[in-house]
């Protein structure tokens, strides 16, 4: 699903690990920073997840459970323990009874990740087994770097953390039926063939009748379903789209005029206009932003 891939690449995602021990005792944790984009693992043991008004887990080794936008949630032992509240170094722990826990936060770095965010449910858990061959393969990763770190800050942890995120994107768009907006766009077969279409050329002129011949579909069945998809019409998608290219273009120094060339648009007044009124930014401050940050 190329379609996907495309908005990974788009986002920019980096991942910051800010917990991986083990937890001993008669522990419990709770949500890290209400907002934020993050994920758990429990990496050795289980454990038990609540977030209250959506429901309750048992997540197994190798389980991921993601917070698109951080709420209220509590993990605990999923078998009484006793003793202190631990955190402790997963290399020197093995023999203490409790749960390696790994947690991570994300910053999702360009404004085409708020609807990749608004797209995904509140919470949502992708276990360990044999449909998810990838997690199976990171997990192992993941617990193989962990069992030899020696410090809070591991750039392996947080690049395998990155990818783990990344296909557990892919996953949910193309097997999860809770999706909303551009994943359930990039999950219909025939509309994705016009998707791929625009995010392989979106300089050209796109109108309607192009876009349903390569979803073959009818002009009038591929803009009904589109809208019922993604509350988006078709030309909303191809702005939206070009629009947050212009801003990855802009923001690694290109000029403004050739970026409005790059992504169609037969003026540069045209195109400042069309980005000021999507992002409310004008297109030379955000280049010229590129040099602050």
């Amino acid at each position: 699903m190329s379609s996907v891939i495309d908005l990974i690449e788009l986002i920019k995602l980096r991942v910051n690990v800010y917990h991986n021990a083990r937890v001993c005792g008669h522990w419990k944790i709770n949500q890290h920073s209400e907002g934020n984009t993050c994920f758990h693992m429990a990496t050795q043991g289980r454990c038990l997840l609540t977030v209250p008004g959506h429901g309750s887990w048992t997540l197994s080794e190798g389980d991921l459970v993601i917070f698109p936008r951080e709420i209220p949630h509590t993990m605990v032992p999923d078998e009484e323990l006793s003793g202190p509240q631990q955190h402790l170094l997963i290399a020197d722990s093995q023999d203490l009874p409790g749960t390696s826990m790994l947690c991570g936060e994300l910053k999702l770095q360009h404004q085409g990740s708020h609807a990749l965010l608004n797209a995904l449910p509140a919470v949502f858990v992708i276990e360990k087994n044999e449909s998810t061959p990838w997690l199976m393969r990171l997990y192992a990763m993941i617990l193989e770097e962990s069992l030899i770190s020696r410090q809070q800050s591991n750039p392996i942890l947080n690049r395998l953390c990155e990818l783990l995120f990344s296909y557990a994107l892919r996953h949910f768009a193309e097997h999860d039926q809770r999706s909303t907006g551009v994943l359930t766009l990039y999950a219909h077969a025939q509309i994705n063939k016009a998707i791929e279409a625009i995010h392989a050329k979106p300089h050209l002129d796109w109108g309607l009748i192009s876009l349903a011949e390569h979803a073959g579909m009818s002009r009038t069945q591929f803009a009904q379903t589109f809208k019922q998809l993604s509350e988006w019409t078709p030309m909303q998608y191809l702005t939206w789209w070009r629009m947050q290219l212009a801003w990855t273009h802009l923001r690694s120094g290109e000029s403004v005029a050739a970026v409005a060339e790059r992504i169609g648009y037969q003026s540069e007044a045209a195109f400042s206009r069309a980005f000021r009124k999507h992002f409310g930014e004008n297109a030379g401050a955000v280049r010229r932003s590129r040099s602050n940050s």
